[in-house]
């Protein structure tokens, strides 16, 4: 099941897209997508709709965020070993963690902004995976029930705020707009395998990112279960798996991104992103 968010930001609506790929309506059966439709239970009942009898959305839109009230994204660094390779560094003994704050958070397809007194603005194509129910201290072997679903990311992030500014990384991945999320949320038992997916990222045409999430050093089930030893997951929150290789900083030289540049970017069977860099 592919749930969505739709409209003017602010001012989303809920919706679904069937399997022939069209979007409908699902106002009278949900306020939004949110905390309180993820769980188990609550999705179950989703899933029982007749989508053929859900009003048809006409005419082109703007997707949301696929999830409403995000109360936090919890990133993974250095999550996969060919990109640790590609930065020279080491592939990590445990999960390497940081938090993008809600106010990082965008459309998958809404304009991406440059920092002011940024030169090192970097993509980073990735796996979101969406938390269903509240999640403390959980085992690897339930970490999976506490999936809602996956999405997809781009963990955009600027180098030298990150790595040259005395400080941890959250100082070069929080900006406005640094969080693109959709456009939709695809429930767990619709990714039969989120281990073996394909992934990809465009600047300007030219393709940079061209990976899979067989190289993820952390599979979901550790990442979920390693996180709620450090914090409550609630229900919505998101976390930001990794990147394959190919950013800008592992250029030759670095690559970064400027106003007026575009990037595409998508992960196999949850979608596509687009966004317009532009200045702050």
């Amino acid at each position: 099941m592919k749930l969505v968010r739709y409209g003017e930001s602010g001012k989303e609506k809920p919706g679904l897209v069937d399997k022939e790929g069209t979007l409908r309506e699902l106002g009278a059966h949900v306020a939004d997508i949110n905390l309180h439709i993820l769980t188990p239970d609550k999705l179950a009942v989703l899933q029982k709709i007749d989508t053929n009898s859900l009003p048809r959305v006409n005419g082109d839109v703007r997707f949301g965020p696929c999830v409403a009230g995000i109360s936090k994204i919890i990133c993974v660094g250095l999550n996969y070993a060919d990109h640790a390779a590609e930065t020279g560094a080491a592939v990590p003994a445990e999960p390497i963690i940081f938090i993008k704050p809600p106010s990082a958070v965008c459309g998958p397809d809404d304009d991406v902004e440059i920092p002011r007194n940024s030169h090192k603005t970097d993509w980073e194509v990735e796996l979101g995976v969406v938390i269903g129910k509240r999640t403390k201290y959980v085992d690897e072997a339930q970490a999976m029930e506490h999936v809602a679903g996956y999405c997809l990311m781009n963990d955009v992030s600027e180098r030298e705020f990150q790595l040259e500014r005395l400080g941890q990384w959250d100082k070069g991945k929080s900006h406005d707009t640094f969080a693109p999320v959709g456009p939709w949320l695809v429930t767990r038992d619709d990714i039969a395998n989120p281990h073996d997916l394909s992934m990809w990222l465009d600047v300007n045409g030219k393709r940079y990112q061209n990976g899979s999430t067989r190289t993820m050093v952390f599979g979901v089930e550790k990442l979920v279960s390693y996180i709620s030893q450090f914090m409550t997951l609630e229900p919505g929150d998101i976390i930001s798996s990794g990147t394959p290789p190919g950013v800008g900083l592992g250029q030759k030289p670095p690559v970064y991104l400027k106003a007026g540049d575009v990037m595409a970017l998508g992960i196999e069977g949850l979608g596509e992103q687009r966004q317009v860099c532009v200045q702050a």
